[in-house]
């Protein structure tokens, strides 16, 4: 999947409280023609069970690097192969999370935007309706990783200035390809989240294997493959 990813904009809470951060309530900044015009409103309820829910997923999954830098999480990136991938705190005061991946053309990063109780990828390509949303940071990885041959969702482009030009869209649209997650050196998964990863990896029902209630709640509590 080819991906382009745009200039500062929206939304996310800066601190979690029962009434919408700023960027929550208006949406969007006017120069961004791309976003809706009448953006989700912002519901306690809902939005931070949805938060909550998707950093304790962050938590588990091993490639959730916290508060590093970009120069810190593409240095992490710089040796890897193509499609190795972390996930970090973004440094954009309007942005919750990035998601820094080695591309052919090196460590790039690319914003992920939070709506509705609903995560995607940040972008400025005339694509971006078409983009998937998900209830959580994994399962949008756990997507990517599996549409490496499908480009249809269009291109995204890396970070870039303020008002990015044709041009400098073009330059900076990059081939997206997720296909191996970079463990925080601090905080490696457990054995025994390895091996959920493959219960969940090679079967879609684990609710329903014959384990111990314990076990299918440790299972069901990281539902994902990645």
């Amino acid at each position: 999947m080819i991906l382009c990813v745009p200039s500062p904009r929206t939304l996310l809470p800066a601190a979690l409280s029962s009434e919408a951060p700023q960027g929550m309530r208006t949406g969007t900044v006017a120069s961004n023609p791309c976003l809706p015009s009448t953006p989700p409103t912002w519901d306690p309820t809902k939005d931070l069970r949805a938060i909550a829910s998707n950093f304790c997923y962050l938590e588990n999954s091993g490639w959730y690097w916290g508060a590093v830098t970009a120069a810190q999480a593409h240095a992490a990136l710089q040796e890897a192969c193509e499609g190795a991938f972390l996930v970090r705190d973004s440094s954009h005061p309007m942005y919750m999370l990035t998601l820094s991946v080695r591309t052919a053309r090196g460590p790039t990063s690319i914003r992920i935007q939070y709506s509705g109780a609903q995560f995607l990828l940040d972008s400025s390509s005339p694509a971006r309706p078409s983009l998937s949303s998900f209830p959580s940071v994994p399962s949008l990885v756990q997507h990517y990783m599996g549409q490496e041959k499908k480009a249809e969702e269009g291109k995204m482009e890396v970070e870039a200035p303020s008002k990015p030009s044709q041009q400098t869209i073009q330059e900076t649209s990059v081939v997206l390809k997720l296909k191996r997650a970079v463990y925080k050196p601090t905080g490696l998964p457990s054995l025994q989240h390895l091996t959920r990863l493959v219960i969940n990896t090679h079967c879609d029902c684990a609710d329903q294997l014959p384990l111990p209630r314990p076990l299918l709640r440790f299972i069901q509590d990281y539902p994902f493959k990645v």
